[in-house]
């Protein structure tokens, strides 16, 4: 699918996608582990993937941990991996600044240990004030432990002018007890704190979905031929189309059947799958056209009226959901064309249990 096209209906393979793709960039949570535990069948088919040829690499717009900490947290729960595997939005971030800035230049850092280890890796140097004379400010995620002060360092440096950069800005992260404010909503504390400016500056920023994060993929795992692998429509999805490569959507995170059928065409991915699975086996295709339906598998969907609608092959109904999931995307994101369908999908996909 060419980029600026609108995709109109998943993709099907012949082939095992763990075989199609020499590298898989792989989202965290929401993908391999929730709540730090891991998805059901993860580690088996991250295995299997791995035995059969495919790179393994995961990327996160998370920049508190270190790639060490997170590989390690990894192999703890059953998927193996080495500091090298680990491509974190801190590294793309200090990559962004060193090309701004002179060699060895003092960075006043707000995040965790992450930000600062890959700030270190690029020469860098980080400072703790906007009296030490930064050339740049960053912002990465903290975590609890982000003291108000340093977002008072960071306000007061960009009201200054110094150039200012993000690892990331997604607003929330899910956590064990709810959702939790993510390091966009930091940045969005700087940004409310320099208002006053008379062009109020907009920050850098380099995680997903935007192209200094794929830039760094590429760069640390010589992929020539990606598969985006994520939960998350805005950010995995996006990213992969951002930087034209192909993308699998999983179904163990954030992203529901509905939300799938409403994507607009930049969060529209190449393959759907329940979960981690789907990197050993072929993707089914979705055939026909909007007059007679679209089917895949034993389930056809068509646009009636206001609705989407299921029909099944046989009364039992015994075909693969996510068949169904997969004619009504073409459904609906024909519909849709380069809109955002609105479509009731309700009764078919409580038909499919989605």
């Amino acid at each position: 699918m060419l980029q600026g096209t609108p995709r109109t209906r998943p993709d099907g393979s012949d082939r095992v996608l763990g075989e199609r793709y020499d590298t898989a960039l792989l989202d965290l949570d929401g993908v391999v582990y929730v709540g730090g535990e891991a998805v059901a069948h993860a580690p088996s088919s991250l295995a299997a993937a791995r035995d059969g040829g495919m790179r393994l690499a995961y990327v996160t717009n998370n920049a508190a941990r270190t790639p060490r900490t997170v590989a390690e947290h990894l192999t703890r729960i059953g998927v193996p991996a080495a500091d090298e595997d680990v491509i974190t939005s801190a590294q793309a971030v200090s990559r962004l600044i060193a090309e701004q800035v002179a060699p060895g230049a003092p960075v006043l850092a707000i995040g965790g240990e992450g930000l600062r280890a890959a700030l270190a890796e690029q020469g860098l140097r980080v400072v703790e004030s906007a009296d030490d004379g930064p050339a740049a400010v960053v912002q990465g995620f903290g975590g609890p432990a982000l003291p108000w002060g340093s977002l008072q360092e960071a306000a007061v440096a960009v009201g200054r002018g110094v150039p200012w950069f993000a690892s990331n800005t997604d607003l929330t992260i899910p956590g064990e007890r709810g959702i939790l404010p993510g390091n966009g909503a930091a940045v969005e504390v700087v940004r409310i704190a320099t208002r006053w400016m008379p062009e109020p500056p907009e920050p850098r920023v380099a995680g997903k979905p935007l192209p200094p994060m794929h830039r760094e993929t590429i760069l640390r795992t010589g992929a020539r031929h990606p598969l985006v692998v994520g939960d998350r429509l805005d950010t995995d999805i996006e990213g992969a189309c951002a930087g034209g490569v192909d993308s699998l959507l999983v179904l163990t995170g954030v992203t529901d059947g509905a939300q799938l059928l409403a994507a607009r065409p930049d969060h529209r991915p190449t393959y759907v799958s329940r979960d981690l699975r789907g990197l050993l086996a072929p993707a089914p295709p979705v055939t026909g056209e909007a007059a007679a339906g679209f089917t895949c598998g034993g389930w056809t969907a068509s646009a009636q009226g206001p609705e989407l609608r299921l029909a099944a092959a046989d009364e039992a109904e015994s075909g693969d959901p996510l068949d169904g999931l997969r004619a009504l995307c073409a459904a609906a994101w024909t519909a849709a064309g380069d809109g955002v369908c609105t479509l009731d999908a309700a009764k078919s996909l409580a038909r499919l249990g989605l």
